[in-house]
């Protein structure tokens, strides 16, 4: 009988605001495309040991906050050379003011710096074009600039990113704490953040439902590719 490797996910999703439910769904269809997959599902980052002892970690969440040792555990593992698949809002701190403006405290440095980047705000859902920023690298190739009727992701950088694919905008963030964003830059919508020995693929669309099913699976494709052999 012939060996297999075989791949361990812990997949955490949940959270406010977004359809959680669906998403864990088709994440799980994903990875039942490969028998050697192996998925444990949770709804918290709390099993420290579990993550640690997985070799890819994916996130589907929303204002879900890891207390600071698992922020730490969390930096620890994709140091350590072990990839982490963000999506949509795992990067968001949401904080409701009684003026009805919508916050995004940075009160889990260790989190956003693993990440790369924090969710501080977006315009209202409207159609917006996202740019290839690499087009020949693996995840993007053959990929061409389309539009996304999506949430546009606002957000503080932390460390350097190796973009896949972003957008522009400048005006305002109606209704967040920090609403006006003037600067002409590059925001990003899909990259690599290395920590360590690790990365970290994070994309920030999914608001709504076709990421899941495209973007999303091509990555998985790359990021079991890298964890057989």
């Amino acid at each position: 009988m012939s060996k297999h490797r075989t791949t361990k996910v812990y997949l955490v999703a949940a959270g406010d605001y977004h359809d959680i439910d669906f998403a864990r769904l088709e994440l799980l269809k994903l990875f039942a495309e490969d028998a050697s997959i192996r998925v444990q599902v949770a709804a918290n980052y709390r099993d420290v040991d579990a993550i640690s002892a997985s070799d890819v970690l994916v996130t589907y969440t929303c204002n879900l906050v890891p207390s600071e040792a698992e922020q730490e555990a969390l930096r620890d593992f994709v140091s350590s050379g072990k990839s982490w698949f963000a999506l949509h809002g795992t990067n968001s701190i949401l904080k409701f003011l009684a003026d009805g403006r919508v916050d995004a405290p940075e009160t889990a440095p260790v989190l956003m710096e693993t990440l790369g980047t924090q969710f501080i705000a977006h315009p209202p859902i409207a159609p917006f074009r996202v740019r290839v920023a690499d087009p020949d690298h693996e995840l993007v190739a053959g990929i061409d600039e389309f539009e996304t009727d999506d949430e546009l992701y606002l957000c503080r950088i932390h460390g350097k990113l190796h973009t896949l694919l972003d957008t522009r905008y400048t005006g305002p963030a109606k209704g967040f704490v920090e609403e006006q964003w003037p600067d002409d830059v590059s925001r990003p919508v899909y990259y690599i953040h290395r920590v360590g020995k690790g990365e970290v693929l994070y994309l920030n669309l999914g608001h709504l439902y076709w990421p899941l099913s495209t973007c999303s699976h091509s990555a998985w494709i790359t990021i079991r590719s890298k964890n057989a052999g």
